[in-house]
């Protein structure tokens, strides 16, 4: 197994850095072209920039980027806290999840994200703090301002599944309470230079720095579509969002956008999902960026390493990710490379990690694995005509799991078999 690892890592490495390098082999001439080709096909965006905290659309890494961002009706690890709220209510698994994105320039977001289940009840929380250095120079050359300019985001998510059962996986709703800050440091006034002699202004940075609250909803549901294999699992998922809802900050409206996703799993180890966004300024819907779309494919190679890919197509910025992972018992490490047409191109200039670990399921398989057992020994005394021990072990299986239909339905089947045995018997005895 450690080997394994050791080989895995080491291919994830040289997979990133060839693309790096791949993507460096692009002279500016050709970064150039495929930039005016995208923009003949797609237009420019007159509106786009005009939102608030750009800390809530930078991605903060895992399965969910890997995917180019088409991840709400996917929504089957501690990403989804950022695609889909509603995804924590049917997550198999407890999960602490550790994100680092190497974000344009010297542009850096940190994440962290907890999430569990109690039945059909999902609970997660969860930060991300993206900060860039802030350095400003006098008329002499001085440095005269300087820190980090910076934006944090914490995340409360509930969600509850209604109607799941054994037959149907249910319909999830979710709900994010989410809080945003902005803090930008002391600056000079620079319409008064030579009087202040580039002397930083109190209070400056306070000026320009916000606080601001805002929610996400979502709805999620699962269903057997189209599917070529055997599991239990539902192969196709539908998801509507809409994300970052809240009022203006400081005259200026946050990056609302509304939402629907499709995920589509035709083989177990292939995956497909496609998501479509329409961005709302709540202050002007005429000043809203216009609607795009992202889709993208997940496959497993092996038991412990899986890759993916993904684009996300929006007016002016077009990216283009690729990624992989390496899942051991408990731990999952995740790497992406994004060409993004928007920034430059450059070796290892957006590179995002990813550290999950598995903190288990609560004993949800356990209990699955014993219901199965309850209810198969159940067949077996029902095909030995021993119906009452049958009876007891279908019912035993409904008191650990009550939506277990089939048990349920089995009980039916011996209730009505015992009910013509016992009419066939009277009518024998009638008859002599």
């Amino acid at each position: 197994m450690i080997r394994r690892f050791v080989a895995a890592v080491i291919f994830l490495v040289f997979f990133a850095r060839g693309t790096a390098l791949w993507a460096a082999d692009f002279d500016s001439d050709g970064y150039g072209s495929i930039a005016d080709y995208l923009r003949d096909i797609y237009g420019a965006d007159n509106n786009a920039g005009l939102s608030a905290f750009p800390v809530l659309n930078i991605p903060m890494g895992g399965r969910a980027e890997g995917m180019a961002g088409s991840f709400s009706a996917v929504a089957d690890d501690a990403s989804f806290i950022e695609y889909n709220p509603a995804g924590s209510s049917m997550l198999k698994k407890s999960e602490l999840a550790f994100f680092h994105n190497n974000w344009i320039a010297d542009t850096k977001l940190e994440g962290a994200v907890f999430t569990f289940r109690l039945g059909d009840l999902g609970l997660a929380a969860g930060g991300k703090w993206l900060y860039t250095p802030f350095t400003e120079y006098n008329i002499f050359g001085d440095r005269v301002s300087k820190g980090y300019y910076s934006e944090a985001a914490a995340m409360l998510n509930l969600s509850y599944n209604f109607f799941s059962g054994y037959y149907f996986s249910g319909i999830s709703a979710g709900l994010n309470l989410k809080g945003a800050f902005r803090f930008v440091p002391d600056f000079t006034d620079s319409d008064d230079t030579e009087n202040s002699q580039g002397q930083l202004v109190s209070g400056s940075g306070a000026s320009q720095s916000a606080a601001m609250a805002m929610a996400d909803i979502g709805l999620l549901t699962r269903f057997d579509l189209l599917k070529f294999y055997n599991s239990r699992e539902r192969n196709f998922s539908l998801a509507l969002v809409c994300r970052n809802l809240g009022p203006l900050s400081m005259d200026e409206p946050l990056p609302t956008a509304a939402g629907a996703g499709v995920s589509w799993k035709p083989l177990r180890p292939i995956l497909f999902s496609f998501d479509y966004i329409v961005p709302l300024n709540l202050q002007d819907l005429s000043l809203s960026e216009k609607p795009y779309w992202a889709g993208g494919i997940s496959a497993a190679v092996t038991e412990f390493l899986s890759m993916r890919a993904g684009l996300q197509s929006k007016t002016g910025n077009v990216r283009i990710t690729v990624g992989s992972a390496i899942t051991m018992e408990k731990l999952s490490l995740e790497l992406n490379y994004t060409l993004d047409l928007l920034t430059e191109l450059r070796p290892l200039s957006r590179v995002s990690l990813g550290l999950r670990f598995d903190l288990g399921d609560r004993g949800r398989q356990q209990l699955a694995d014993q219901v199965d057992d309850l209810y198969l020994a159940g067949l077996d005394a029902y095909a030995l005509e021993q119906f009452d021990e049958a009876r007891t072990l279908w019912e035993e299986a409904l008191v650990l799991d009550p939506r277990f239909d089939p048990a349920r339905e089995s009980l039916n089947i011996l209730h009505r078999t015992v009910e013509l045995r016992e009419r066939i018997d009277e009518m024998q005895r009638l008859n002599f």
